[in-house]
């Protein structure tokens, strides 16, 4: 087994319900971190009635949300979230979308990748989908580094996107192909 293989098998991605919301809300410890990890979406404090709110799109038919915790398997610990959402199966493509290593000691041990690739699998394999894309702010290095050690490509950039305080922050656009993650398989 390679390194990449090994890390993708130290997780599991299970389903994340109402359970998990007490973890993933420790998880958020400020406003600009909301911000970053949930987009403009939710509010600081995030709170149940959020996450509540938030969760009904997983259960349409079929489920437009997939939202995942992140389990590691030698530990059992559920260290992460990772969601896909706006899954349209008729034009075959979702948005990966709220990635999180939430446990500050998984941190840095390839676990976030591993969790991309899990959730990735479950796009192109088990709901046949032909594209994801992302949306991630430029001054996330860590998180580019790990999309694109998976198969993303910056496909663009959009300036000023997001209002905090008094500054803008830009954002990339980034996007997997089937095909490119079919190769890299």
């Amino acid at each position: 087994m390679t390194g990449t293989d090994a890390a993708t098998a130290a997780i599991r991605l299970e389903p994340f319900g109402e359970a998990d919301f007490d973890r993933l809300i420790g998880w958020i410890p400020d406003a600009d971190f909301l911000l970053q990890w949930g987009g403009p979406g939710f509010t600081y404090p995030l709170d149940c009635a959020q996450l509540t709110g938030h969760l009904e799109a997983a259960r349409t038919d079929p489920p437009a949300l997939v939202p995942c915790r992140a389990v590691e398997t030698a530990s059992g610990e559920v260290v992460g979230h990772i969601e896909l959402g706006n899954v349209l199966r008729d034009h075959r493509c979702a948005v990966l979308c709220r990635v999180l290593i939430g446990s500050p000691r998984a941190r840095g041990r390839g676990l976030g990748a591993a969790m991309v690739r899990q959730v990735l699998h479950v796009a192109f394999e088990e709901l046949s989908l032909h594209r994801v894309s992302l949306n991630v702010f430029t001054h996330n290095r860590s998180a580019i580094a790990c999309y694109k050690s998976v198969g993303f490509r910056v496909e663009g950039t959009v300036r000023e996107a997001c209002r905090v305080g008094e500054r803008y922050w830009s954002g990339h656009v980034m996007g997997i192909l089937e095909n490119e993650w079919r190769a890299q398989e």
